[in-house]
């Protein structure tokens, strides 16, 4: 009968040749894969270079019994879960129970029955393939786990985005259309004449909300949530000229004001205008929704490097060097646009600073609800952009935030 690797791999352990030669003619017959060592130092060797399923291991051995043969075992990673059999001339007890204590699963005595070695080596062969069958199901079954945590999670990140990116153009068109009711209620009139530059704004915004959503759904069910940039040359002084119309109930209703410092004059940046939407009324809603009311916001841009000495100056003025932190700016790189936010809100502290950009962050609920995603998404926008984002921070004084955009070609 030729042997059957199938059927296992058995290294067997005796410092005697007539039983080690009786017992491998015996397995080999049986269809198993035998190899055979004439001392503990040798098996060792073996089992290192190539783990057998079980041991047959002799218990006197000069050198190393076999006592100490299996403690190495059990006590090395790789080898602890092959079980090992004893086959030995003691007949005691106490033999017995060391054995079974240094980590044996079995106990033949000599002289053996060789059909009753070839039960228990099967029996325990038969475990120990069951065991590695569980082990092998508990891995899926831990992979399976992770893949669906991650799917939740998903889940989770495109129902905030959606919430967290739908809200400003929904609560401006609230305002709206809330105002339009209060005029006509103090008219005690049935109809109210709305503006055709209103109805215009409305539209507008009603098309970005469902070009959101469709650039939503499309990011979920594309591989991770990934972005897929559709860039043009924009003029970023008429972009945040349109953001700011867009945004004047909001600002209104906050008391706040919104200063467009950046020159009509400056270079175009190579941006998707609906990501790049996203960034800008992330953080200035951010802003808004997170400080008291009757703040001032700032938005600035000029080409990298220049603007970043314009921030460091901003930042090194002697009112704000007591608690000023800031956190490290990119290189200037001529081909690049930096844009800055700027208010003069309450600011952010170290800790919050530090994993600001993370995905659900959550800390002083004053503070933080709301931030953490939406700065992790302009975070994902920004660097798809090949650009990057961080922020500068003054407790009880501002905060400001840049981040950077490639020149379109000119």
């Amino acid at each position: 009968m030729q042997p059957d690797a199938s059927r296992g791999n058995i290294l067997i352990v005796d410092d005697t040749p007539d039983n080690l030669r009786l017992l491998s003619t015996m397995l080999t017959g049986q269809g198993y894969e035998v190899r055979s060592v004439i001392n503990g130092a040798m098996a060792l060797m073996g089992v290192g270079a190539e783990p057998p399923d079980l041991i047959l291991l002799d218990i006197n051995m000069p050198q190393m019994n076999g006592y100490e043969v299996c403690q190495q075992l059990k006590a090395d990673d790789q080898s602890r879960d092959i079980p090992v059999i004893f086959i030995s001339a003691l007949e005691d007890v106490l033999d017995k129970v060391k054995a079974f204590a240094v980590g044996g699963v079995d106990y033949i005595v000599k002289p053996f029955q060789i059909e009753e070695v070839l039960a228990r080596i099967e029996t325990h062969l038969t475990v120990r393939r069951l065991q590695q069958q569980l082990q092998t199901q508990n891995l899926q079954l831990q992979q399976k786990m992770v893949e669906l945590q991650e799917l939740n999670q998903l889940k989770e990140e495109f129902l905030h985005a959606i919430s967290h990116d739908l809200r400003t153009p929904i609560v401006g068109t609230l305002l709206v259309l809330e105002n339009l009711q209060q005029r006509a209620q103090k008219q005690a009139e049935a109809t109210v004449s709305i503006p055709q530059s209103v109805v215009q704004r409305m539209i507008q915004s009603s098309d970005r909300q469902l070009s959101l959503l469709n650039l939503l759904l499309d990011a979920h069910f594309n591989a991770a949530g990934s972005l897929v940039l559709q860039p043009e040359p924009i003029s970023l002084h008429s972009f945040v000229q349109g953001l700011t119309e867009d945004l004047e109930p909001l600002l209104v209703k906050n008391g706040a004001t919104l200063t467009n410092r950046i020159a009509p004059e400056l270079l175009s940046a190579a941006a998707d205008p609906l990501q790049l939407r996203r960034v800008f009324e992330n953080l200035l809603t951010n802003a808004l929704n997170h400080n008291p009311a009757g703040l001032s916001l700032t938005v600035n841009a000029t080409l990298s490097g220049a603007a970043q000495s314009d921030v460091s100056k901003d930042m090194s003025e002697p009112s704000l060097t007591s608690d000023a932190e800031i956190t490290t700016t990119p290189e200037a790189k001529l081909d690049m646009i930096y844009c800055t936010v700027q208010d003069n809100g309450i600011g952010i502290n170290q800790a919050q600073r530090d994993r600001l950009f993370e995905r659900y962050v959550r800390g002083d609920r004053t503070r933080s609800i709301g931030i953490g995603l939406g700065l992790y998404l302009c975070r994902q926008i920004i660097q798809a952009h090949g650009g990057e984002i961080g922020v500068t921070s003054v407790p009880g004084a501002g905060t400001t935030f840049w981040f950077t955009l490639p020149l379109a070609a000119q």
